[in-house]
């Protein structure tokens, strides 16, 4: 069955010039040195709260995987092709994970690489997209907003080419910021990221039916400050929509009729709404002057159009492969074993994090303070976690242990299947939960 995505594009694909290109081979293997580091292998089994008991991983993955990032880096796994295309595995030790981001390049002969910047509001999908790209859930995901708090990398290696993908924050409003008293690097990390970007991707979420039919006023603004930057749109939960035909309107409000310098050939569905969409004032971002005028709501200079669904592997390996296409002649800036820059620690507390917003009400997730008083290697190899949960009111200790501490075993199990999957190797996490003194 084809998925609903990609009937999307199929169909508008001739209208829009929307771009597929053919499938790329699996990336070559490339051996690391073999002589740094004395390894054991494990034979662990999963666990995850006190109540959660996972597979036991294949004996032949027992340290992190055959695709991991520190076996790729000894040189230890074997060139099986059907493993090379698999994403590289994140360490469980912050000083192998060290390593690996300070060692040199295993880049080939003609190498390319690509700096991409994902831009768009708040829960467009922007960091779901980036798991689906990396082929590994590093980056946190939920329905709430202000899931990703400040920039992170992702980098997907394959053949001679190589994409840095910057995860950044919804593009906020200063005013938003202080009256939510939310971290500076909201506001400012997105900003930083274009200064060093090769290309922007601009996510729109078009099931949202109240943003979907113009550019936010931080958007505009950061494509006009950046206007020398390439920029392609991703139209993201295509899958969402009932109607695919409204898809030919959005697009013609957010190019302004224009893609890649053309005018697009299609009988327009509705004209322009300039007067009645009127965003307010662009709020300024770091020396920035502000957007054109108020009837602005879309960008006439986006290279290409691509209509997706962000959680389908089929849609997003078509942008995949453009984006690793666009590569330019350079060297790389990371070994070919690192899947991201974060720390092990900054993922786990990251996706204890996305499992709080998930599940706890409210404002509640968002007054959480986590810390790590355990994150150590268990007698038969297994990662041991133990995190406080630090909440300032008796009754949030409540709701987040649950009846009978079921829900925080229920958190405890789902993080735990991730990080299994991020570390490849067994997890036991404990998470306890305290008042805030």
């Amino acid at each position: 069955m084809v998925a609903p995505g990609r009937r999307a594009a199929m169909f508008f694909r001739a209208v829009l010039g929307v771009r597929q290109l053919g499938p790329d081979a699996a990336r070559g293997w490339v051996t690391g040195l073999s002589s740094l580091l004395d390894c054991q292998r494990r034979c662990v089994s999963c666990f995850a709260g006190a109540a959660f008991s996972g597979p036991r991983l294949a004996s032949a993955s027992r340290r992190y995987g055959q695709s991991s990032a520190l076996d790729r880096f000894l040189g230890l796994s074997q060139p099986d092709s059907s493993l090379t295309s698999h994403p590289p595995a994140v360490s469980i030790h912050r000083d192998e994970q060290d390593l690996l981001l300070v060692h040199r390049p295993d880049m080939p002969e003609n190498p390319r690489v690509l700096r991409v910047v994902l831009l768009g509001a708040p829960n467009a999908g922007k960091s779901t997209l980036s798991n689906q790209l990396l082929g590994r859930k590093v980056f946190p995901v939920s329905k709430k907003v202000h899931t990703t708090r400040c920039q992170a990398l992702g980098i997907i290696t394959e053949k001679e080419a190589q994409v840095i993908l910057l995860d950044t924050p919804g593009l906020i409003s200063p005013v938003k910021q202080k009256r939510h008293h939310l971290e500076l690097s909201l506001l400012e990390d997105p900003w930083k990221s274009m200064e060093s970007a090769d290309m922007v991707v601009v996510l729109v979420d078009v099931s949202d039916k109240w943003t979907r039919n113009q550019l936010s006023p931080q958007v505009l603004q950061c494509l006009t400050q950046f206007s020398q930057v390439p920029s392609i749109l991703v139209m993201n939960k295509v899958d969402c929509l009932k109607q695919k035909s409204i898809l030919l309107e959005l697009t013609a409000a957010l190019t302004e009729g224009v893609v890649n310098g053309k005018k697009l050939k299609m009988r327009e569905a509705v004209r322009s709404r300039a007067g009645t969409h009127r965003p307010g004032p662009a709020a300024k971002g770091p020396n920035t002057q502000s957007v054109g005028g108020p009837q602005k709501i879309g960008w006439p200079h986006f290279q290409e159009i691509f209509m997706l669904s962000a959680l389908s592997q089929e849609d997003v390996k078509i942008l995949k492969q453009y984006l690793l296409a666009q590569a330019r002649p350079g060297p790389w800036e990371f070994h070919s074993g690192v899947l991201t820059s974060q720390t092990p620690e900054e993922i786990c507390a990251n996706t204890i994090r996305e499992k709080l917003l998930e599940h706890l009400p409210q404002e509640i997730p968002y007054n959480v303070q986590q810390r790590t008083v355990v994150w150590e290697e268990g007698p038969s190899g297994e990662l041991v976690i133990e995190q406080k949960l630090l909440v300032p009111k008796e009754s949030h200790v409540k709701i987040l242990i649950g009846p009978k501490g079921h829900l925080i075993s229920q958190i405890a199990q789902e993080v735990g299947r991730d990080l299994m999957d991020i570390f490849l190797c067994d997890v036991r996490l404990r998470l306890s939960v305290k008042l805030l003194k």
